[in-house]
């Protein structure tokens, strides 16, 4: 028996002779390996497998290409896995609970009551949201990254932010928006404004004020493409035929400069290529702004392969959130960097493109060459 066995053995009867316990995990792999090729939810939970060629893991159940069988190990539980080096898979997560879970309602109701408490200016510890669960701080936040794909003190930050960045679209002044949105002191929002707001918080709210975004344009398979980045990174990629316009949405006071030189000539390249089916993947650095929820769903968008699509449905039951197909095609909508987050994937239940930011033709072509 070859290594990728090892691992099932505590699931053999003890006491029985070296050939019948081989004989045993031999049949018990390949009843897992079947139900790996047949997708069989019914195991869900009672195995994981690994793929060792892409270094994930995932549920029997999980919509991924099937892998070369010499490519795959059997695991009892996620831990064996991870202890291999292996990460979970984005798209079928193995370590999320399921919507039947009791914890499932818990933690939902647990994220109401985190946001309820950041708008009463009261940012809830960790006993607390324990207390309220009825979980453990272990179990609780164990859960709550299962279900939700962050901590809660990572989804208590997000909606301190979210009340931040709107008290300065309400026209509040920084300080007094600081102190509504329940930062302790400036050094507190700024350490966290400058990785998840992409510039200072005064900057966002005079619309990208005193922002340098550099941009180019170049035709594609899909239409003419407008890329355009700041020192961090890429900020946008939409298609359209006025590049300035298309950049007047949430920065209308940035400094806007346009140039055909390097890096953005060779990331526009990048993406034209990709599109025209000469590259197989993406390699481009973003400046991003986005809420957890947004994250969660964006992320998953990136695990979908190229040729393959996704319903909203199945989007929010691949993050968990069974529920949350309204939010999923909402978060497609925020979605500012076309491809390299690519919305265009998630089409309606019925296989139809459905709605794209820009325009729904476009998505259907764009579609059509990925599959082709």
């Amino acid at each position: 028996m070859t290594s990728r066995k090892t691992n099932l053995n505590s699931t053999a009867s003890a006491g029985v002779s070296p050939e019948a316990k081989s004989s045993t995990i031999e049949d018990m792999e390949q009843a897992y390996w079947q139900a790996v090729l047949n997708h069989d939810r019914s195991f869900d939970g009672q195995f994981f497998y690994g793929v060792l060629s892409t270094g994930v893991f995932c549920r029997p159940s999980c919509a991924s290409r099937r892998p070369l069988r010499e490519n795959v190990k059997f695991y009892v539980n996620p831990q064996q896995a991870q202890q291999d080096g292996l990460r979970a898979c984005l798209r079928c997560r193995p370590l999320a609970l399921t919507a039947a879970d009791p914890n499932a309602e818990r933690i939902a109701a647990l994220c109401r009551f985190i946001e309820a408490r950041i708008a009463e200016d009261q940012a809830p510890s960790l006993a607390e949201l324990s207390a309220e669960a009825g979980l453990s701080p272990f179990h609780l936040q164990r859960s709550f990254k299962a279900i939700t794909g962050v901590t809660p003190r990572q989804y208590a930050d997000a909606c301190r932010l979210n009340s931040f960045k709107q008290s300065l679209r309400d026209g509040q002044s920084i300080t007094r928006s600081m102190v509504d949105a329940g930062y302790g002191s400036p050094s507190r929002l700024y350490e966290r404004s400058d990785s998840q707001l992409g510039m200072t918080p005064g900057a966002y709210r005079r619309g990208g004020a005193g922002v340098h975004i550099r941009y180019t344009s170049a035709p594609t398979s899909a239409g003419p493409m407008l890329l355009a980045a700041t020192d961090r990174g890429v900020c946008s990629i939409q298609f359209g035929d006025d590049p300035e316009k298309l950049l007047e949405g949430e920065f209308p006071q940035a400094l806007l400069e346009r140039t055909d030189e390097a890096p953005l000539s060779a990331w526009a390249q990048q993406v034209s290529a990709y599109l025209a089916g000469k590259r197989p993947n993406l390699d481009l650095p973003l400046d991003i702004q986005a809420t957890a929820f947004q994250r969660l769903v964006w992320e998953y968008l990136q695990t979908i392969p190229r040729g393959e699509t996704r319903s909203y449905s199945e989007v929010a039951r691949g993050i968990g959130r069974p529920k949350a197909s309204r939010a999923v095609a909402n978060a497609c909508a925020s979605n500012r960097v076309a491809i390299a987050i690519p919305c265009h994937r998630v089409v309606r239940e019925t296989g139809e493109p459905g709605g794209y930011r820009w325009g729904a033709e476009r998505k259907r072509q764009i579609l059509d060459n990925e599959r082709n």
